[in-house]
């Protein structure tokens, strides 16, 4: 294991659900983890996709996190 004293600048992280609501929650939680790392949301993009073999929604999202000034 490397143990390192350096700081994350930017972190990129991908979400899929679903549901909208589950979504949501994923991300929170990830939001809340990451901020405990000094890490806060710089943009997020999401999308709904229809899943061609079932018909079903899928949502989808990025976040990208930057560390905190």
């Amino acid at each position: 294991m490397l143990i390192s004293s350096n700081t994350l600048k930017d972190k990129v992280e991908f979400f899929e659900a679903n549901d909208l609501s589950t979504l949501e929650k994923q991300i929170a939680k990830k939001i809340d983890d990451n901020q405990a790392i000094m890490l806060e949301v710089h943009h997020v993009s999401h999308e709904v996709t229809i899943e061609p073999k079932t018909g079903k929604k899928v949502y989808s999202a990025v976040v990208h996190f930057k560390g905190v000034k």
